[in-house]
């Protein structure tokens, strides 16, 4: 029974790779804006293409690596550890990944097989930008003594930002899935061959 869960290698490979090109994207740095204390980076554009790329299983636990390993390493962008991170007003963004993610993950699986641009660019916002601001606002909330359309207003210097993210990501996303379909795996169960000719 425990082998029908274990992670295929492929997937295992496909999680560690896209666990490497977040903490990449996070190299160059954070620019923060304003007194929110909310810095922009690049590493949200990877969670976006986690989940259009992977799918949510894949693409949760890609995440859940770098948050895993920003426990004991400075994975994050400007040098920051899971820790420093949740102990700061921009907690609520981090934990806000899993949930970005697995959401643009499960919507983009139920447009396979063939995965279009503007379907794919409204995903990303509802999970990247909807998702992820609602949890980081709620973090904000928590962590400051911000009103909530203090916090709100807070991110709106964002928006622009995240749009051009949600492009990109739907963009390469497209080109991918037509070049290597099957990166999101289908749960839909083959009919019998003596189902086909019915």
């Amino acid at each position: 029974m425990s082998s029908t869960r274990r992670i295929p290698a492929r997937d295992l490979a496909q999680i560690a790779v896209f666990a490497a090109l977040i903490i990449a994207l996070g190299l160059p740095g954070q620019i923060t804006i304003g007194s929110s204390g909310v810095p922009i980076t690049l590493q949200t554009l990877g969670v976006m293409l986690a989940g259009a790329l992977l799918g949510a299983r894949k693409g949760v636990l890609s995440v859940a690596t770098v948050i895993v390993l920003g426990l004991a390493l400075p994975v994050l962008a400007g040098g920051r550890t899971t820790l420093t991170s949740l102990a700061s007003p921009t907690a609520g963004f981090l934990i806000g990944w899993l949930p970005a993610v697995a959401v643009i993950g499960w919507l983009s699986a139920r447009m396979l097989p063939r995965y279009r641009v503007v379907p794919g660019v409204a995903i990303n916002v509802l999970g990247g930008i909807v998702v992820l601001y609602a949890f980081g606002i709620a973090g904000m909330l928590l962590r400051t003594d911000l009103t909530f359309w203090a916090a709100l207003s807070a991110n709106v210097t964002f928006l622009p930002g995240d749009l051009l993210k949600a492009v990109v990501a739907a963009a390469v996303a497209a080109q991918v899935h037509r070049a290597y379909p099957g990166l999101i795996s289908s749960r839909v169960t083959p009919k019998p061959a003596g189902d086909l000719a019915a």
